[in-house]
């Protein structure tokens, strides 16, 4: 492997938990390089001014900024199992955290820390391919949120996209799961999320999907 090469896979992998300054330098670009997508993955979903939100792998915490400003009388919380992420979310976020609407905490998708049924919505931008379990920490998702209460996940990398070459890229120097929608749509649905939909939008190279949890699931 040349050097270049090398450079490549070291950034890539610091991805997965940013470190270092390295990982600082990512992390703050993520706010930037995924604000279109985000924006797009979001309006596919209705988010209520009261809602109780939990986004997962929150980066540098442009999307919980975001969500934090739609629900306006509810409250966001963030995770990230990176330090780096965690204290770059928190500065994101300061005034919000300062007022109480929004708080960041080093934790892991496997082991949430959090109480059965607590969440209206959970989101996660461009983290599941990192998860240990997709389906079984999807199914732990699905035990913090309140019945009826929905799963988006929003992403570019994914099989067959328009970044496809890229992505096959990506998981094959670092391995990281690489799940088609199609595939997505089946672990949603394996998970025991309902009323599962899946979008993508082709010019932009992303995804999204989206799943409730049934009143009946726990």
């Amino acid at each position: 492997m040349d050097t270049l090469s090398k450079l490549r896979q070291r950034r890539l992998a610091n991805a997965r938990k940013p470190a270092g300054r390295l990982g600082r330098l990512l992390v703050r670009a993520m706010n930037t390089s995924h604000y279109r997508m985000t924006r797009w993955g979001l309006s596919h979903i209705s988010i209520g001014k009261q809602d109780t939100i939990l986004d997962i792998g929150c980066g540098g915490g442009g999307a919980v900024h975001r969500l934090a400003g739609i629900a306006t009388n509810g409250k966001v919380y963030g995770v990230d199992y990176s330090a780096e992420s965690v204290a770059i979310s928190r500065r994101t976020n300061k005034r919000f955290v300062d007022m109480g609407r929004v708080e960041i905490q080093q934790d892991s998708v496997s082991r949430l820390p959090f109480a059965d049924s607590m969440f209206d919505l959970v989101t996660a931008v461009n983290t599941h391919n990192y998860w240990p379990d997709l389906c079984t920490d999807m199914q732990e998702i699905l035990r913090v949120l309140k019945p009826k209460g929905s799963l988006v996940m929003i992403g570019s990398v994914y099989e067959g996209g328009k970044h496809d070459k890229r992505n096959q890229g990506y998981a094959t120097l670092i391995q990281i799961t690489f799940p088609s929608v199609d595939d997505l749509r089946e672990i949603f649905e394996r998970s025991g999320y309902a009323e599962v939909e899946m979008f993508e939008n082709h010019d932009g190279g992303w995804f999204c999907g989206t799943g409730v949890r049934p009143l009946q699931s726990y």
